[in-house]
């Protein structure tokens, strides 16, 4: 009775912010297409026209979860962007906080990996980060001119580094985690700054 008491003082803001981190939970485990209205008000402990009244329905709370945690993952990989380093330090930064982001929301990750519905404007990983592909363009091009390199090369080179990254963190994520993020960036930047030519044999962070 504490419990339900304590729902019904929230205010439309904390009743909107609880949908979105139920929505996502339920998103995250089953993937939109298999979650359900129903189940979402379930864990929620509301009934189904709330969720509606809010979000319009299903697609409503998705559409939210996904540009949250598109904004999320964005504005922590800006951050590391926009610290001071050489080319590799940004590197390591940048796969530093796509890792953070990742360790610090599965459940929001694990919604923008699953593949998005027909009736959302998205698609599988690779087109939902692309708007953050997009930001690691500008940075990279920036970094380009200043290295006197070709800038119109930049958004290959940013497919290439976020696609990588992000993809092994993917890995990282769903095989439990068993190495730690530090070791696990390490190896990221080994290959994407060394090539597999150039692999070092104990490799570290430079700011290790």
């Amino acid at each position: 009775m504490g419990s339900n008491s304590g729902r019904s003082r929230m205010t439309g803001k904390q009743r909107r912010e609880q949908l979105i981190t139920v929505g996502r939970k339920v998103f995250a485990e089953r993937g939109v297409g298999s979650a359900t209205v129903e189940e979402i008000a379930h864990e929620a402990g509301v009934t189904k026209p709330l969720i509606y009244e809010h979000f319009g329905g299903k697609e409503g709370l998705y559409a939210v979860v996904v540009d949250r945690e598109m904004a999320s993952m964005l504005e922590t990989i800006a951050d590391a962007l926009s610290l001071p380093g050489t080319p590799r330090q940004l590197l390591e930064q940048t796969t530093l906080a796509v890792l953070d982001y990742i360790e610090e929301s599965p459940d929001g990750f694990r919604v923008l990996t699953h593949d998005s519905p027909s009736w959302h404007n998205g698609g599988s990983l690779g087109s939902l980060m692309s708007d953050i592909a997009v930001q690691v363009e500008r940075a990279l091009a920036a970094t380009f001119k200043k290295n006197k390199l070709d800038t119109r090369t930049a958004p290959i080179y940013a497919q290439m580094l976020l696609g990588a990254i992000a993809l092994t963190g993917e890995w990282w994520l769903e095989s439990g985690r068993k190495i730690t993020k530090n070791e696990l960036a390490t190896h990221v930047v080994n290959l994407i700054w060394n090539g597999l030519t150039g692999l070092e044999s104990k490799p570290r962070l430079s700011q290790s």
